[in-house]
C-alpha cells in the first residue's frame, strides 16, 4: 500500500508548461505523464531520426527546437540525456545565459542527485533529481508503467514536497535518496534489472540450443514465480543445485556451457559463486557440501580465467 497520500491543491505544483531536453526513451514519456496530469508540453529537443519519431508519438504537435529553445519556453524542464552527458549538459546551459531565475529544472539520472544541477542553481534555477525506477522502451505503454514506479527524488529540502507532488502527479512513488548515496542506488537498480536482461537472454538461447521451441513461454511462469519469491522472501527463496550442494549437478552444467555456450561460463560460476555464498550464510546450504560446491567452482574457475583461486569466494564461504 502506498505510504504518500495525493498532494492537498496548496501543495501541488502549479499548472506548468513542460520541455524536453533529449527525446530518448524517457523524457517524452514522462512529458506525456505530466500532460494526463494538467501540465502542459510546450517544446522538445532531439537530434536523432529515432527521437524525434518518440516526440511525435508520445508528444504530437509538440514542436521540436534547440536546447536553449526549450528552455525559454518552459517552465519545467525535463533533463533526459545520458548520465555521462549531463554535467556539460548542464554547465553548457548555464553559462549561455538559458536558464532562467525560477525555473525547475528536473534531470532523471540515477547516478546523480541534485548536485549536478548547481551550475543551474547559481543562475537561479529551481533543482530536482527524479528517477524512475522503470525500464522504458520508448513507446506509449510506458505512460502506463509509470503508474506505482518507484523513482529516485534527492533535491533542496525546500523542494521536496514540490518534488514529490510531481512525481505523484506522473502516478509515482517517491523515495528520498540523500545525495551521496545516489552512486550506490543506482548501481543496486542497475544490478537487479540491467542484468536481470542478460540473464533471461542467455538462458532463452541454451534453451533454444537445447531444443525448446518457446523458451519464453517455458521461462515466464518460473520466473515470475522466482522473482516474486524473491522480493517477498530474499535469501530463504534461494533453490537449485548450488543452495542444495549437488556439485555433481552443477559439474555437470560447467561441462555443457563449455561445450555449448562457452561466453556463459564466466557469468555463471561468478553467480554459482554468490548463491552459495549466500545459501550458506543463511544455513540453507550444509557446510559439509559446500566443501564439494566450492571445490567445483575453484578448479572451473581457474580453468576459464587462468588464474589460481576462485577470487576469496571459497574462503569467505568457508
Amino acid at each position: 500500500m502506498s505510504t504518500f497520500q495525493q498532494p492537498e491543491p496548496k501543495d501541488r505544483p502549479a499548472r506548468l508548461t513542460v520541455g524536453v531536453v533529449g527525446a530518448g526513451r524517457v523524457g517524452p514519456a514522462l512529458a506525456a505523464s505530466l500532460r494526463l496530469a494538467g501540465h502542459r508540453p510546450v517544446a522538445v529537443s532531439g537530434v536523432s531520426d529515432a527521437s524525434r519519431r518518440r516526440a511525435a508519438e508520445l508528444l504530437p504537435e509538440v514542436p521540436l527546437m534547440p536546447p536553449a529553445d526549450v528552455l525559454r519556453h518552459a517552465d519545467l524542464v525535463l533533463l533526459t540525456v545520458p548520465d555521462d552527458a549531463l554535467p556539460g549538459l548542464v554547465e553548457g546551459l548555464a553559462e549561455t545565459g538559458s536558464v532562467r531565475p525560477g525555473q525547475l529544472l528536473v534531470h532523471t539520472s540515477g547516478r546523480y542527485g541534485a548536485r549536478v544541477l548547481d551550475p543551474a542553481l547559481r543562475a537561479g534555477a529551481l533543482p530536482l533529481a527524479l528517477h524512475p525506477a522503470m525500464t522504458f522502451t520508448g513507446t506509449p505503454v510506458d505512460v502506463q508503467r509509470l503508474a506505482g514506479c518507484s523513482f529516485g527524488v534527492t533535491a533542496p529540502d525546500e523542494l521536496r514536497m514540490a518534488a514529490e507532488a510531481l512525481v505523484i502527479e506522473m502516478g509515482g512513488e517517491p523515495e528520498w535518496i540523500a545525495e551521496e548515496n545516489r552512486p550506490l542506488y543506482h548501481a543496486a537498480l542497475a544490478l537487479g534489472a540491467n542484468h536481470l536482461v542478460t540473464l533471461v537472454a542467455q538462458s532463452m538461447e541454451l534453451l533454444r540450443t537445447a531444443g525448446v521451441t518457446a523458451p519464453d513461454r517455458m521461462l515466464g511462469p518460473l520466473l515470475g514465480a522466482a522473482l516474486d519469491n524473491a522480493l517477498r522472501s530474499g535469501d530463504a527463496a534461494l533453490t537449485g543445485p548450488v543452495a542444495r550442494g549437488d556439485a555433481g549437478t552443477v559439474a555437470a552444467h560447467v561441462a555443457e556451457l563449455r561445450a555449448h555456450a562457452p561466453a556463459t561460463v564466466a557469468g555463471y560460476l561468478a553467480m554459482a559463486r554468490a548463491t552459495a555464498d549466500r545459501a550458506l550464510a543463511h544455513g540453507l546450504l550444509k557446510p559439509e557440501l559446500a566443501e564439494d560446491l566450492l571445490d567445483v567452482l575453484a578448479g572451473h574457475a581457474d580453468g576459464a580465467t587462468g588464474a589460481g583461486g576462485s577470487d576469496g569466494t571459497e574462503g569467505n564461504a568457508r
